[in-house]
């Protein structure tokens, strides 16, 4: 996980948007019930971008890919990057 990696995957509305609900939910969603206006393709690609970044954990339960934010280990990489990510995505979409 790098910070430029980490900007640069932040740095589409999509997937701040995917970080801000993940931040927001009381547990880990599965991919297709995220709010995001794209095609399923597209939003494959934007999880698979989180992922690679080190933004976001994804793994199965049963046939469902479950999406975690590593909410803790960017707290600890990062300090404040991920409340200020939130706050601004939040601030915008409303």
């Amino acid at each position: 996980m790098t910070l430029q990696g980490v900007l640069e995957a932040l740095v589409d509305p999509v997937r701040r948007s995917i970080v801000r609900q993940l931040a927001q939910a009381s547990s880990d969603m599965a991919c297709g019930t995220f709010d995001i206006s794209v095609s399923r393709s597209t939003g494959t690609h934007h999880f698979k971008v989180l992922r690679h970044a080190g933004v976001i954990r994804q793994y199965y339960v049963g046939t469902s890919r479950m999406n975690e934010l590593r909410a803790d280990d960017l707290a600890r990489r990062f300090p404040g990057l991920l409340a200020a990510v939130v706050s601004a995505s939040a601030a915008t979409e409303h």
